[in-house]
């Protein structure tokens, strides 16, 4: 299990993973007061978690799919990237894509968070690149099936 170590100023406990084999953990609005999102409206939406990931690592913000699904609440950077560098607080950028007004109250799950390793490159100039299959083929290419 990865170790991270996490400021925790909100009033709320830490995100958890709510069963043994879910990949996100849900995060919570810690706001004072209610924040209401018109139809395609944003808002920066405080966690009061900050953290430092160990060298390799990323955390993604993702979107709740009950949110966006029963009333068009996403996150807008989808997925948002949180470096291993980073030490400030935890912001969810949630955007309303529906016809309706959203209310966001303390403490609601805005989004979940996943720990992620990554790598990073290191680019090799050349004039060709290998062969495959797909070839140039772009969006929608690889057909239905």
């Amino acid at each position: 299990m990865l170790k991270v170590k996490v400021i925790n100023r909100s009033r709320f406990d830490l995100p958890r993973y709510a069963t043994p084999l879910s990949a996100g953990m849900d995060v919570r609005a810690n706001i004072d007061e209610a924040v209401v999102l018109r139809p395609l409206e944003r808002a920066m939406i405080p966690t009061g978690l900050s953290i430092e990931l160990p060298e390799g690592y990323e955390m993604q913000i993702r979107p709740r799919s009950g949110l966006a699904a029963k009333h068009g609440i996403t996150v807008l950077n989808s997925p948002g990237t949180i470096d291993a560098d980073y030490r400030g607080e935890i912001r969810v950028i949630l955007v309303n894509l529906s016809n309706e007004e959203f209310r966001i109250e303390a403490g609601e799950r805005i989004a979940q968070m996943v720990v992620a390793r990554h790598e990073q490159v290191e680019w090799e100039l050349t004039e060709e690149l290998a062969e495959s299959e797909r070839g140039e083929g772009g969006f929608g290419s690889t057909g239905k099936k």
